[in-house]
């Protein structure tokens, strides 16, 4: 038994390695459960890394002061449409990228990377040149007072005019996990984050020559640390071992292939902005139970967005998977794809969920000392984590419905399920009839709880299978 024990650890380890190695690109034969294990791996590592970012650059920043600290807060509101943007077209992105190496053909999902990034860098300059143009009038407009965009608004002008960083980090990596090289997205971001980690405090706080810049620095250390991981990126397709190779020749616009990732994009930028939107909505909403209530609010959300970070990667690992057996002309072996990335995820939330509801008070605890704070993060918790496994359905779901380049479907479920259900029995619950902060709790399970049963039966259909891209 113990021998057995050891061989599987082993096997485990080893597993492990390789799939933070990137030792495999095409999923499209083989163990199934494997190729969830060997995309999630680095996917999931690589969720952990964009979260740390802002935590980085938060916990330095407050050092410098409370104006510092909301500057961050407004500027991150404003890149929340980029991101959105980006989101979109790295699910555009993935989805071709995928279908075109199960079709093996390397050169096409080489010719859809290169008008990927054409098109994140074309967006990203016309942000770029708002952001310097007008930094004040943008934290004016987010309601920021005199002495914040004083202080701030070179903060704002350095994230906002370097955005094409932001945009490009995220579009090229879209493209490594669609080819299946999700090890190189992971490492660039670990890269990213070590610099990030070792410039915030030397820009912020000065070292040497280098001046103390206090909250520009953040922002110079994040463009800096964004900007070396993009030419890695650049580096590794023109020179490196991924899947995708580019060369001088491949650097020319093609419209058609342009045409073709902005509308499966689409679908996807709109997912992102109907789901931020929502939480904006939801946040006005709580903000009438007093400060107390919201942070616990805001509390128990960051807690939940770091075990949440697992069950993103395994969606991830879907879209990967649908993408590439898709092209290779295998629906169904996409379909059982999703049935086990699913289940895998059902069982990891489903564990994660049992721990929340019983020890919610205690993680509340670690943040906060007050009762009031302490007792409505810790219900948000608790209400939150009975719909996880239907959260990890929904997740996989709508991840390989973009897999498969049918972003739309999502879209529409999405806004049903938010705007037409979830924002209005929010307020009907909590305002109306006074059930209070539990009532948003309840309306953010019951809404998640609604996408996993629309999704399965729509997914269940089985018309992804014939979307083209």
């Amino acid at each position: 038994m113990t021998t057995n024990n050891q061989q599987s650890k082993q096997s485990i380890f080893s597993l492990f390695k390789e799939a933070v190695a990137g030792k495999q690109n095409n999923f499209t034969t083989g163990s199934i459960r494997k190729a969830v294990f060997m995309l999630s791996i680095p996917m999931i590592l690589e969720m952990l890394m964009e979260s740390i970012f802002a935590l980085v650059d938060i916990i330095f920043v407050s050092r410098v002061s409370v104006n510092a600290v909301a500057t961050v807060g407004l500027t991150e509101s404003v890149l929340t449409l980029v991101y959105a943007v980006a989101i979109g077209l790295s699910m555009g992105a993935t989805a071709i990228v995928a279908r075109r190496t199960g079709e093996k053909n390397q050169k096409a999902a080489s010719d859809a990377a290169v008008q990927v990034i054409f098109l994140g860098f074309f967006i990203a300059i016309i942000i770029s040149a708002v952001g310097i143009l007008f930094p004040k009038e943008i934290l004016g407009f987010m309601g920021g007072e005199a002495d914040l965009i004083e202080e701030g608004y070179g903060y704002t002008q350095i994230l906002l005019g370097g955005n094409v960083t932001v945009m490009l980090l995220f579009l090229i990596n879209a493209i490594f996990r669609g080819a299946g090289n999700a090890s190189i997205a992971m490492w660039t971001l670990i890269l990213s984050n070590g610099l990030n980690l070792i410039l915030d405090p030397i820009f912020i706080f000065g070292l040497g020559p280098i001046p103390a810049y206090g909250v520009e620095g953040a922002a110079i250390a994040t463009t800096t640390g964004r900007g070396v991981a993009v030419i890695a990126q650049l580096i590794i397709l023109f020179k490196g071992n991924s899947y995708i190779k580019l060369a001088l020749r491949d650097i020319r616009l093609r419209i058609e292939v342009m045409v073709n990732l902005v509308k499966v994009s689409l679908g996807g930028i709109g997912q992102f902005i109907i789901g931020t939107s929502s939480w904006v909505v939801l946040m006005l909403i709580m903000a009438n139970f007093g400060s107390e209530v919201l942070a616990g609010y805001t509390i128990a959300i960051r807690i939940m967005m770091f075990t949440l970070m697992p069950a993103w990667g395994m969606s991830n690992a879907a879209a990967t998977l649908v993408g590439q057996n898709l092209g290779a002309k295998l629906p169904e072996r996409a379909e059982s794809s999703v049935w086990k990335t699913g289940k895998y995820c059902a069982i990891f939330m489903g564990a994660i969920s049992l721990i929340y509801i019983l020890f919610a008070p205690t993680f509340l605890g670690w943040f906060s000392n007050n009762s009031i704070v302490i007792e409505n993060g810790a219900l948000c918790l608790q209400i939150i984590a009975a719909g996880y496994i239907a959260y990890a359905y929904g997740m996989v779901v709508t991840q390989a419905f973009n897999g498969s380049g049918d972003t739309k479907t999502p879209t529409y479920i999405n806004f049903v399920c938010f705007w037409l259900f979830q924002l209005p029995f929010a307020y009907l619950m909590a305002i109306t009839m006074e059930f209070g902060p539990a009532g948003v709790f309840w309306a953010i399970t019951l809404a998640e709880v609604l996408i996993a049963i629309v999704g399965v039966i729509w997914f269940k259909r089985g018309k992804w299978k014939t979307v083209q891209v």
